[in-house]
């Protein structure tokens, strides 16, 4: 049983930060029960190619975007927009002691899923809301999406190649970060939420903005700033406070330098066949390397460039000098470390499998099981509400014919 049995969740979130969090929630033995519009569904779901595809080989309507945030959750198609339907979840809310959406401020209100009408129901409920900018202050009303939280948030500030070198100018990262980060920061927060409603019996709500997780963990960057008071700029590979420490050229290719003491320069320069570089006072310590960085770099490639990356990395790592190859995701999964740390595995799902990467966290007691794929539209529907509400077939049957409900896909 993961650590988290015996929580249940309803989840009212969609596309990425809520889910992400919902997932690692089920990951860790919660039960949760995501709520999807009837025939349509989270959006993700649309959000392809590429999809999955079924024993036959042909591509299903199942997106890999929707398979990457929902595996163990249960899917239940209603449509709370009508009174039948808000009614239902109101009921299910009574069972459940974590709920999480993402609808804009106070548009849950006029269904009596707000905090405050949830509340009165199951005082002890966490509520969890994750929007673009917060309940309160001037950007409150507005939508908030991954890019442009990113950008306005400072990550593209400091993200790609600076101006005028080939390439430069800002860069989102090549995953949606921002949503992630916040999904991440949101079951944290449930988490202390959840100790402190098991200790006092009282629920809360937790007010999450894409904004303020964006802010919160530009982290070093943040300080070099509000430290130094000079704004921090693009650097591509580069790192902002240590050199040499950024992608370096070889006869074929690149690979990532990672120097991180004077001990490990030293090192360096010694199999570069450069020794005098280590006591040059111009490069001796870091600080100083920081401060010609670009001298040193130029100086660092002239030999670097003359052998393989295959060479350097197994020269750098002999000497314990810290070095990666610059991985293709093909790679990644091709890599043995990742294989023995079982990062990738498969999911038995209606149309055959699924493959899933592995959620990192390893425990020693309580180790993670995965028990369900990520769920057909609406598949969990009639199962929900006959388990959790008990209504009969003929009550699910009334629901379905009056469009509050949808059939499974």
């Amino acid at each position: 049983m993961g650590p988290l049995s015996g929580i249940r969740v309803l989840d009212l979130s969609r596309i990425l930060a809520g889910p992400w969090a919902t997932q690692l929630l089920a990951d860790l033995g919660a039960e949760v029960i995501k709520i999807e519009k009837p025939g349509l569904g989270d959006d993700t779901r649309r959000w392809g190619p590429p999809w999955l595809a079924d024993e036959q080989g042909r591509p299903s309507a199942e997106s890999a975007y929707f398979l990457s945030a929902n595996r163990g959750k249960q899917s239940l198609a209603i449509d709370f927009t009508v009174a039948a339907g808000a009614h239902l979840l109101r009921e299910l809310v009574k069972q459940c002691q974590v709920l999480v959406e993402n609808y804009k401020v106070g548009g849950l209100a006029k269904y009596g899923l707000d905090y405050l009408s949830l509340h009165e129901l199951n005082p002890a409920l966490v509520y969890c809301s994750i929007t673009g900018f917060g309940q309160t202050g001037p950007y409150a009303k507005r939508a908030g999406y991954d890019a442009a939280i990113q950008a306005q948030g400072g990550l593209m500030g400091i993200t790609g190649e600076p101006d005028g070198a080939p390439g430069g100018g800002p860069q989102k990262v090549g995953v949606a970060v921002a949503d992630l980060m916040t999904g991440m920061y949101a079951a944290t927060g449930i988490l202390a939420a959840l100790r402190h409603a098991q200790i006092t019996g009282q629920g809360q709500h937790i007010d999450l903005a894409l904004l303020d997780t964006q802010v919160g963990w530009l982290a070093n960057q943040a300080l070099n700033y509000l430290v130094g008071d000079q704004v921090p700029q693009r650097q591509g590979s580069a790192h902002p406070n240590i050199t040499p420490y950024q992608v370096m050229p070889a006869a074929d290719g690149h690979f990532m330098l990672a120097v991180g003491n004077d001990s490990q320069f030293q090192r360096l320069c010694a199999l570069l066949g450069q020794p005098a570089l280590a006591v040059d006072l111009r490069f001796a310590s870091n600080p100083a390397r920081v401060a010609h960085r670009e001298t040193l770099i130029a100086l660092l490639s002239v030999p670097l460039v003359k052998q393989s990356v295959a060479h350097w990395l197994a020269q750098l790592e002999a000497l314990g000098v810290p070095c990666a190859p610059v991985n293709s995701i093909a790679q990644v999964f091709a890599d043995p470390q990742v294989q023995a740390r079982q990062m990738r595995f498969d999911l038995p799902h209606a149309l055959g499998s699924v493959p899933q990467v592995a959620n990192p966290l390893k425990f020693s007691h309580t180790a993670i099981e995965y028990h369900r794929a990520p769920p057909l539209l609406g598949a969990d529907t009639d199962a929900v509400l006959s388990t959790r509400l008990a209504l009969d077939a003929a009550e699910i049957a009334d629901l379905r014919a009056a469009g509050v409900i949808g059939a499974a896909n």
